[in-house]
């Protein structure tokens, strides 16, 4: 009997997780906090500060009319799709490929769900030195920048180890 040869698709666990923790976040924001109105959390570095993005990252295409939505759900979904066949062939041990893996699914799709129900993305983390501020963000997007550092460290570091051997 041939043996089944066992997959990083239980690190969509880890997808879940993310999913979970942005949309309760953002439950919170939404019930919690004023719009556009900051509440210092560390005077002069962080602010909870409810606001929405139409756009992408740094919101790019922000004011573009509206068909950014469509093109953003269906490029996050086509993006998770493609990760979670990366999974299915990874192994289960592989971490340093699963994990990055699983957060970047877990972060599109929370923001996925965010322009499906609200035609926006929620944010409400702002860091700031001084007047110089970055611009809000949430879990999901969060987890979208581990994930996608986490991808390039494991590219860059499994090119070292296999040029060693």
């Amino acid at each position: 009997m041939a043996r089944i040869k066992s997959n990083a698709l239980p690190w969509l666990g880890v997808s879940a997780l993310v999913l979970g923790l942005d949309q309760w976040s953002k439950a919170w924001v939404l019930r919690a906090l004023p719009e556009f109105t900051a509440v210092p959390v560390i005077d002069g570095f962080w602010n909870w500060y409810r606001t929405y993005n139409t756009g992408a990252a740094f919101s790019f295409l922000a004011d573009a009319g509206g068909w950014q939505k469509y093109m953003f759900v269906a490029l996050a979904l086509a993006i998770s799709a493609l990760m979670t066949w990366m999974l299915a062939r990874l192994p289960r041990h592989d971490w340093r490929q699963a994990l990055p893996l699983a957060l970047v699914i877990g972060g599109a799709l929370g923001n996925v769900i965010d322009r499906v129900r609200h035609g926006h993305v929620v944010d409400f983390i702002q860091w700031h030195i001084g007047q110089h501020y970055w611009p809000a963000f949430n879990v999901a997007d969060s987890a979208v920048v581990c994930g996608a550092l986490g991808i390039v460290l494991a590219g860059m570091l499994g090119s070292r180890r296999q040029s060693r051997e």
